[in-house]
């Protein structure tokens, strides 16, 4: 039947939007949680914008955050491809898109989420573990051979240097405007709340974060783009594929890389829990 329908002239084709999931950490490493980086995504985003039929691009970001450098190549694909090909791009927030996700989010021409969505947290952060007073209690000495006065800074097995703790923020600070400066370009005129307010590092509900400017709307992608499209409009969904063993959280490594891969992978686990923990997810 397909095959005979193509062989009409004239037939009225439906209306296609390309369909990008975008979910997990930004930039993670580990084989327990899915994680976003140019590379994982990259293919998927130019499959969807390779689509001659499709009148838009619709991504669906489901994202804490991470990685401010994956953040911006990503959201960095995605304008150079929008306006190569003169695609709108339409942003549709689910659980959360915040801190990176959210700098994603704003290579859309417009960003919808559900009213319950948490949208926001523009700011840095930079969290890890003290150990030193650990290790001594056990009894276990910490030794660093290093070249330049700051190469070991930051090391969890040592004490906090005011020194080093400058120096981070400053580098916080740096990215923090970075952060800052592209709400403003994408955003502009609306924006509603106040600076002190929306660059606080704070999270929103998708309702507040309409009020704030930061989003253009509420409502699912089906409903919005229907809406815009038409009620008979078609989607072709790109996204990662898994293999049978990273479903499971294993890795196809060799066996001689097991133990550590493991233990790697667990704190990168752990790690990844506790972002999405801070958004009661």
């Amino acid at each position: 039947m397909k095959f005979l329908k193509r062989l009409i002239p004239f037939r009225k084709r439906e209306p296609q939007v390309a369909v990008v999931r975008l979910s997990g950490i930004i930039g993670g490493t580990g084989n327990f949680n899915r994680s976003l980086s140019l590379r994982s995504v990259e293919s998927n985003i130019e499959a969807a914008f390779s689509q001659k039929k499709a009148l838009a691009v619709a991504l669906i970001i489901n994202s804490p955050g991470g990685s401010p450098v994956q953040a911006d190549l990503i959201q960095k694909r995605i304008s150079d491809l929008a306006n190569e090909k003169d695609k709108p791009v339409f942003v549709f927030c689910e659980d959360v898109a915040a801190s990176g996700g959210y700098w994603i989010a704003l290579a859309a021409n417009e960003i919808y989420a559900n009213a319950s969505s948490i949208i926001g947290s523009i700011g840095v952060v930079s969290a890890g573990f003290g150990f030193n007073e650990a290790i001594n209690k056990i009894g276990v000495e910490r030794r660093i051979y290093a070249t330049g006065d700051k190469k070991g800074m930051l090391d969890p097995f040592q004490p906090e240097n005011s020194d080093h703790v400058s120096h981070l923020k400053s580098l916080q600070g740096e990215i923090f405007t970075l952060f800052q400066d592209w709400v403003k370009s994408r955003r502009g005129a609306r924006l509603k709340g106040t600076p002190e307010e929306l660059f606080s590092g704070a999270f929103w509900t998708g309702v507040k974060a309409k009020e704030l400017g930061l989003i253009d709307g509420l409502g699912d992608m089906r409903t919005v783009m229907q809406e815009r499209f038409g009620e008979n409009v078609q989607f072709k969904t790109f996204e990662k594929k898994t293999g049978l063993l990273s479903r499971f959280g294993l890795s196809s490594k060799k066996e001689g890389d097991a133990a550590s891969e493991v233990i790697n992978d667990l704190l990168d686990s752990i790690e990844a829990r506790a972002l999405w923990n801070r958004f009661g997810l």
